[in-house]
């Protein structure tokens, strides 16, 4: 069985620092995990300021010397107090929808910054976003293209507009998190994108101002954003020859991070790469980007206690009160989460599945995990930052967690625990 040593040298990924065991403990930054779940409640989120400034760093410093916007991709945790913190690092934001525009609004982000993707934006969102100014639509279709003109010039607008080219490239990830292949939903063929273009600048109310492309999610090599760079920069010079000037190249996000034993590509080296590709071709362009996960993926945290240990013939269960409901990615994706003891034991380990109490058999949260508990224990089920409580939901009319920020010393309960009132707000009994 692994010595506590061995369990704070090798359980917590290297993307994790700012959790770390302190006297047989697990804090993050300067606050016990334990203490904020006997105060608040289990499953709890809880998220590390530190991290979310160093992994933003870590772009800045990319970018230096270079015309960039990293535009947070806020699908990916979308609190208020966390776009806040985005907001004041000097963020832009990529939003797929108005909901998310209105959340940058009210947590000071600025709208001038914002670039507006996704595949279904309706007509009182493509108001919404003429009327706040956004710097850019990422248009994904013709039909949009067309819907965007009549709802700019009805307003005597003018709506910058980007196009998001699919250019069939392969990023080898998840199929559900692939994004730029020919059979994904999202963008315009590469082969059409021309076409488009031309439509885009006859259009009234539109101004053609840049490119947009995105690949997937989860990203850990360099190749296939310089594969999709190649495709685009060959758009770009076809434009150009027709007299369509762009300002921006916009290459979306989709770096990744470490869950498991996966080897994170530093936005340096991405940069570095592309900087070089531009130069090549004497292009001035601002470079925009859209990372999501890797600036939140490894700040963040689901606290979840131990309820029972289940043993049977062929499996043994650690049932939690945290379940798919509250992380919805090992269902979905079959997504690796890293488990820690926040208290870890001496006693002898078993091989456990980490479960919830939600009727389904996908509610898992990780598989065949050698864990030494008990019940009343918690764990902290890592890598939660991203895609964790933006995806939650009520199913089994369990309500959502609490979320809180860690700043050194201090706490800040950025969500309170949703009650049964909650649940039911906006139902109504028949007479």
């Amino acid at each position: 069985m692994p010595s506590l040593t061995d369990q704070q040298s090798l359980a917590i990924p290297a993307g994790q620092p700012y959790f770390h065991y302190r006297d047989s403990e697990l804090f993050v930054e300067e606050v016990s995990l334990a203490a904020l779940a006997s105060q608040l409640g289990t499953p709890l989120y809880v998220y590390s300021k530190a991290a979310l400034q160093t992994a933003w760093d870590a772009y800045a410093q990319a970018a230096k010397g270079h015309q960039v916007l990293v535009c947070y991709g806020m699908k990916a945790n979308s609190n208020l107090a966390i776009l806040q913190q985005f907001a004041r690092f000097g963020s832009g934001f990529d939003i797929v929808s108005g909901g998310e525009l209105k959340r940058v609004i009210k947590a000071g982000g600025n709208p001038g910054k914002v670039v507006f993707s996704g595949v279904g934006k309706e007509v009182w969102e493509m108001e919404l976003a003429l009327e706040a100014g956004v710097k850019c639509f990422n248009v994904e279709s013709v039909p949009e293209l067309r819907r965007l003109s009549d709802v700019a010039t009805r307003l005597s607008k003018v709506a910058p507009v980007s196009l998001r080219v699919n250019p069939d490239v392969d990023a080898q990830t998840h199929p559900y998190i692939s994004t730029g292949l020919k059979e994904n939903k999202f963008g315009i063929a590469i082969e059409s994108a021309l076409d488009a273009y031309r439509l885009a600048k006859e259009l009234p109310g539109l101004n053609v101002v840049g490119v947009d492309c995105h690949i997937g999610s989860q990203i850990t090599e360099v190749s296939p954003y310089l594969d999709a760079l190649d495709k685009l920069l060959s758009l770009i010079a076809q434009l150009k020859a027709e007299g369509i000037e762009l300002h921006h190249l916009d290459l979306g996000g989709g770096l990744g991070i470490r869950y498991d034993d996966e080897t994170p590509l530093a936005p340096g080296i991405l940069l570095d790469a592309v900087f070089k590709k531009l130069a090549d071709k004497g292009l001035e362009l601002e470079l925009v980007l859209e990372p999501g996960r890797s600036l939140v993926g490894n700040a963040g945290v689901l606290v979840t206690e131990v309820q029972y240990l289940k043993h049977t013939e062929d499996k043994d269960f650690a049932i939690v009160d945290a379940g798919m409901n509250d992380l919805m990615r090992p269902a979905l994706y079959e997504a690796w989460h890293g488990v820690l003891p926040i208290k870890p034991r001496s006693a002898q380990a078993r091989v456990y599945d980490v479960v919830g109490p939600v009727c389904e058999s996908a509610d898992w949260l990780a598989k065949s995990r050698c864990l030494a508990v008990q019940e009343g224990d918690l764990l902290a089920i890592e890598s939660a930052g991203a895609y964790g409580f933006v995806m939650a939901g009520h199913y089994n009319s369990r309500p959502r967690a609490a979320e809180v920020l860690v700043d050194g010393k201090n706490w800040h309960l950025i969500r309170a625990r949703e009650s049964f009132d909650d649940l039911i707000r906006g139902e109504r009994l028949l007479d």
